[in-house]
């Protein structure tokens, strides 16, 4: 009997190329991927060698594409977002990779409020609209704007501090539900933060979206408050860490100091401040290190923000920021990882869409307006179990 060769399956190399270089890998990463050495990957490109049919859907699953595009006949049309200005300021120099990168998540984001938009009309409802007295400009006092946004929001800073400390940790999702509430869907994207940013912010009427971060629960705090003070300007940002003021004629720069003090004026009120520490009678050339993460448990905060906070309300020299702590801060940021793992396998799709996003899935579910599979699609959810998972940590939420 003759031998038979098994024929290679007729992926489009080309596919193979614009797929893997639209998420920003590089070979080596996308043989990481597979298992292989990058120079496989580079021949399954060239067309001189194909991928099993096993490692080619690895490569789908890593590039985020489906399996099938791969044997298309040309690569697909599709539209490019425009990314959201960049305020980060940061000082790297920053790769095709990255910006890839952060095109990918903001292609995600808008995906999610095109989905919740489609639900919210599906159900015959009317999307959320953010209060019109709730818009601002950055010639309005920020102080003043978060004294209104926390009354409309409903969430005094005493019930902030209130929060006990064993619990502090909680803050970022308290004030993801009441952002939520005023209209506004908040998602979370881990690898933002391996991006130098900390939020992202795509402004849009309706249903504007924020995107936060895999930061400490006490940055992610200051996070989405200076991303909700991106919505009340109606501003589109890509976001970079806490600062105290520089002089600097940029707009973005302009925009991002006022975001700052919002948050931090939001988070840390000036008279609340003065209540557990009074305000001394010059600027301190340095200030106590156990001092400064008492106040910062208080108000649930990072030390990062509580001594731009001090430094903004003249208790605390810049000098002392920049040329001490900064350094300090910085280190310990980028040294932060979270190992913590949900309860329930389903709980980490809760928390990346958030709760107004999961409830509309559920909701357009349960009343027979889209299928499991749907519900699971509308979730990034690929195994039907964990949708199980969501739908019973939902109904222990509302219990």
């Amino acid at each position: 009997m003759g031998s038979s060769t098994k024929q290679p399956l007729p992926f489009n190399p080309s596919i193979l190329v614009w797929a893997r270089e639209r998420c920003g890998m590089s070979q080596e990463e996308a043989a990481s991927k597979v298992n292989v050495v990058a120079s496989k990957v580079a021949s399954w490109e060239a067309g001189e060698s194909a991928p099993t049919a096993r490692q080619a859907r690895l490569l789908a699953k890593a590039y985020d594409r489906p399996f099938l595009e791969f044997f298309a006949d040309s690569i697909p049309d599709l539209p490019r977002v425009t990314l959201a200005p960049d305020f980060r300021f940061y000082s790297g120099v920053r790769t095709r990779h990255e910006d890839s990168a952060m095109r990918a998540i903001q292609e995600w984001a808008e995906e999610q409020r095109l989905n919740a938009l489609s639900l919210i009309e599906d159900l015959g409802e009317q999307p959320p609209v953010l209060s019109a007295n709730l818009k601002f400009s950055i010639s309005d006092n920020p102080d003043m704007a978060s004294a209104i946004a926390r009354e409309a929001m409903g969430f005094p800073v005493e019930d902030q501090i209130a929060i006990p400390k064993s619990r502090k940790h909680e803050l970022p999702n308290i004030l993801r539900d009441k952002i939520e509430q005023m209209g506004i869907l908040v998602l979370k994207q881990s690898g933002l933060t391996k991006l130098h940013a900390r939020g992202l912010c795509l402004y849009a009427d309706p249903l504007p979206v924020i995107v936060f971060g895999g930061e400490a629960p006490s940055a992610q705090a200051f996070t989405l408050a200076h991303e909700f003070g991106h919505v009340l300007t109606t501003t589109s940002a890509i976001s970079g860490g806490p600062s105290v003021d520089v002089d600097d004629d940029r707009t973005g720069r302009h925009i991002e100091n006022w975001c700052n003090k919002f948050a931090s004026s939001f988070l840390m009120p000036a008279s609340v401040v003065a209540e557990y520490e009074p305000a001394p009678s010059s600027p301190q050339t340095s200030y106590s290190s156990s001092r400064l993460s008492e106040l910062a448990d208080a108000f649930g905060v990072s030390r990062h923000a509580m001594l731009i906070r001090l430094v903004a309300l003249d208790y605390v020299v810049p000098e002392y920021y920049w040329q001490t702590m900064r350094p300090v801060f910085r280190a310990e940021e980028e040294d932060y990882s979270s190992f913590a793992r949900s309860k329930y396998y389903g709980k980490r799709y809760v928390n990346s869409r958030g709760m107004l996003y999961t409830s509309l899935v559920m909701e357009a579910w349960g009343n027979g307006i889209i299928s499991s599979h749907n519900a699971a699609e509308y979730m990034g959810i690929k195994n039907l179990s964990h949708l199980i998972d969501v739908k019973k940590d939902l109904e222990g939420v509302d219990a």
